[in-house]
């Protein structure tokens, strides 16, 4: 284990409204960070992981992110969440048991029906995938975990460092990569260097300067990740 999961992040032309609108489904209260970002901090015992970070970015949406949560309704249908702000994509069909939605920015994410015994909220993580196996091969070799799935079209992770919710899914699509994701996670190195997540087969798209404190990385698909060095208490 490299590292560890730490936060998801959103970009967005509105983080204050993006952060009141993921607020309404995970819980929690919104933290102005005082420089047009804001912080969703979520409650102990609420689905997600400590924080969700909404930056404000100028840049518009130029397609579709390849990265989106899977949430589970505590209704039998979303209508909450389009109340709330969310756009319906599709609905369920005989081909997919579940709606598709868009959240205000334009992130599509996945609206499950409730199921016994299942909590309402954020179940799993999902990336879109040129070769699922070798991505969560990769990701356990970074974050730890138990890879599973393999047999199948999609695979999936489980059991990662700080990873917050069930599975880390890595689901298959034809088209690759363009653009740079707006939604994407941060990890917490467990050692000092950055070196070994580089040496593992990460791409270094930034290093610490006078404005971030952390380095931009990719993955070996191309999904951007920012690797935090490690907290002095650790």
């Amino acid at each position: 284990m490299i590292a560890r999961f730490k936060d998801l992040c959103m970009d967005a032309g509105d983080a204050s409204g993006l952060a009141g609108f993921w607020v309404r489904i995970l819980g929690g209260e919104v933290v102005e960070t005082g420089d047009g970002d804001a912080r969703l901090d979520v409650r102990p015992g609420g689905a997600g992981p400590e924080s969700i970070w909404v930056n404000q970015v100028p840049e518009p949406r130029t397609g579709k992110t390849r990265v989106h949560l899977d949430v589970r309704l505590a209704d039998p249908d979303p209508a909450a969440l389009l109340a709330a702000g969310a756009r319906l994509v599709r609905e369920p069909d005989a081909e997919i048991g579940w709606w598709v939605l868009a959240d205000p920015d334009g992130n599509q994410f996945c609206a499950f029906p409730p199921g016994e015994g299942k909590r309402p909220g954020v179940f799993e993580l999902v990336v879109d995938s040129a070769d699922p196996a070798a991505q969560a091969r990769w990701w356990a070799g970074v974050v730890g975990g138990q890879v599973g799935g393999e047999g199948e079209d999609y695979a999936y992770l489980t059991g990662a460092a700080g990873f917050p919710w069930g599975s880390w899914i890595f689901d298959p699509v034809s088209e690759r990569k363009r653009v740079k994701n707006r939604v994407h996670w941060d990890v917490e190195l467990t050692g000092a260097e950055v070196t070994a997540v580089i040496s593992a087969g990460a791409t270094l798209l930034r290093e610490p300067d006078d404005r971030i404190g952390w380095w931009v990385l990719a993955d070996p698909e191309g999904n951007e990740f920012c690797a935090f060095p490690p907290r002095p208490n650790q």
